[in-house]
């Protein structure tokens, strides 16, 4: 991979508020390029807030599609990837929760959501596709929250190549250090397992309906350890410097890189028998 600055934002994303968050996305976009940032994240939902009632109701079709279009020049203007969350309305009877990949020369992806909540999956559509994206030497993916609780997706990715993977969040309740704990009981295993680097970000503060983020930002090694974070209720742009030659390191050692090992017959084969 590239070596690679990203910055990772915990963001307050109002709902319904589309104007001004897209507002504070661009101004948080030119501050992290301003800092030298290629690629910085916004959490799940950033543009539209976490909607949890109608979400469909938020815009049409084409209103979308043009916010979509701003986020993409935005990306172009600045030289930047810029990832940033949303209700994505189509010709489903339910909309996706969707994160916008843009880049320097357009849009890069679209990425749905693939494992819903269990309160989201009642007004939300499933994806279908676990998908990677490119920047240069780099290849990198997106989960997007509750898909953080799913080994296999991370494992998917990493088998796909992936050197990094992001996970932004819009995950409510506690304090923002009871958000780290509870992070740190899973996000580590997706870094070291599969030997690639992990930035999770979250929404950060409360909103109306009673819900309230604590803000986290993380971001792990491919060793499995913390390599930068911020934890905090104010908005926050965390950067970190991502080095090709210490996911190498990690990758070339045979007591700590797992992948080249694995037994998928073996796996497939239990799952068959069991019925799973």
């Amino acid at each position: 991979m590239d070596n690679v600055k990203i910055a990772a934002v915990c963001m307050h994303a109002i709902p319904e508020d589309v104007g001004g968050n897209l507002a504070r996305i661009e101004g948080m976009t030119q501050e992290a390029s301003a800092n030298g940032a290629q690629i910085v994240c916004f959490p799940e939902l950033s543009i539209t807030g976490y909607l949890q009632n109608f979400p469909d109701r938020i815009y049409g079709r084409d209103e979308m599609e043009a916010i979509i279009q701003k986020l993409v020049r935005s990306a172009k203007d600045m030289g930047i990837i810029l990832m940033a969350g949303l209700v994505e309305v189509v010709d489903t009877d339910k909309p996706y929760i969707s994160q916008i990949i843009a880049g320097p020369d357009g849009l890069i992806g679209v990425y749905r959501k693939t494992h819903l909540g269990p309160t989201e999956s009642t007004v939300y559509c499933a994806g279908e596709t676990i998908e990677v994206f490119k920047t240069g030497k780099t290849t990198f993916s997106v989960e997007l929250c509750y898909e953080g609780h799913f080994p296999e997706i991370t494992t998917r990715i990493a088998l796909m190549g992936a050197d990094m993977v992001f996970i932004p969040h819009a995950s409510p309740r506690g304090t923002p250090e009871e958000k780290l704990q509870s992070w740190m009981r899973h996000l580590p295993a997706r870094a070291f397992d599969n030997g690639l680097y992990v930035i999770a970000c979250n929404q950060v503060g409360s909103c109306e309906g009673g819900l309230a983020f604590p803000g986290v930002a993380v971001v792990f090694g491919p060793d499995g350890r913390v390599f930068a974070q911020y934890v905090g209720m104010k908005e926050h742009i965390l950067y970190a410097e991502l080095k090709d030659d210490f996911l190498q390191d990690v990758r070339g050692h045979r007591m700590k890189y797992f992948l080249p090992e694995r037994r998928p017959s073996l796996y497939e084969k239990t799952f068959r028998e069991g019925g799973h």
